[in-house]
């Protein structure tokens, strides 16, 4: 990560959802936006508070912690209060929140378990407008001309066979934010997804398959896969003052994978492949 700070949220205050660990996105996004100058606050769910690494992350960003389920209403309106009292009105929020029991329990898209597939959606996406509508509506912690960004995959747009369920989670969490954005524009608060490549860290490696669709996209991708703190760094622009009128996207931030056809070089490998076993 890049120690130079330009000051881009210089007198900027926010709320960080999901970091884990440090090879979490969001917890470098934390370091990022604390290098950036911006004051925030940090939450995920008392699970994940329980394994105690948040604290590090706290003490080095003097960000407070709070804990919130964001699939129960009467915690994220009181989260919203929390993070009033503790920072004041807010001019970024970053959602990085996502978890399906079907794909840790090897459970087959065909096949799902309907219970934790509603919990999949309501976690990864329903969370999304449940955590606008009481900052920006309810409670109104949210400043005008503030941004949101939500963390997305392109299984949003594209089937990756391994992501099962959450490849409907991403695209519903992708639909709430163009609806949300259409609304909170005349504020111009602006929400946006970014849609990373596959990235090494705690939640993506529990992904049956992973390292094959890390191998896959960095193969495919003209300038590789960005790494959490290269996908940190892009968010910071879209908290910035210069990403004003970008709003309702989609952006994708994967190396150019998505809109590569052909790589030369994965064609030679599976060729070779190919090859040896016509061979053998």
């Amino acid at each position: 990560m890049s120690t130079q700070s330009f000051g881009l949220l210089k007198g900027k205050k926010g709320l960080i959802f999901g970091a884990l660990d440090d090879r979490s996105i969001a917890w470098r996004v934390a370091l990022a936006c604390h290098r950036e100058g911006a004051e925030f606050a940090l939450s995920n769910a008392p699970i994940a508070l329980r394994l105690g690494q948040l604290d590090a992350l706290s003490k080095q960003t003097n960000a407070p912690i709070f804990a919130c389920d964001v699939s129960k209403n009467e915690e994220v309106e009181q989260l919203m209060h929390q993070v009033k009292d503790a920072v004041g009105e807010i001019d970024f929020i970053l959602h990085a929140i996502g978890m399906s029991p079907n794909i840790r329990k090897t459970k087959a898209y065909t096949d799902l378990n309907y219970d934790w597939f509603h919990q999949t959606l309501d976690i990864s996406a329903i969370s999304l407008h449940r955590i606008l509508h009481y900052a920006a509506e309810n409670v109104n912690i949210m400043r005008d001309g503030g941004s949101v960004v939500a963390l997305s995959y392109i299984g949003a747009q594209r089937i990756f066979s391994k992501y099962s369920d959450m490849n409907d989670a991403k695209a519903l969490l992708e639909s709430i934010a163009r609806n949300y954005g259409s609304r909170l524009g005349k504020r111009g608060i602006r929400v946006n997804t970014v849609s990373q490549a596959p990235t090494i860290t705690s939640a993506g490696s529990g992904i049956k398959g992973f390292d094959g669709m890390f191998t896959f996209a960095e193969k495919l991708s003209p300038l590789g896969n960005p790494s959490a703190d290269e996908c940190a760094d892009y968010c910071v622009t879209l908290f910035s003052d210069l990403t004003r009128k970008v709003t309702m996207q989609n952006l994708f931030h994967d190396g150019g994978f998505s809109s590569n056809g052909i790589s030369e070089e994965l064609i030679a490998d599976l060729s070779t492949i190919y090859a040896s076993e016509s061979s053998s």
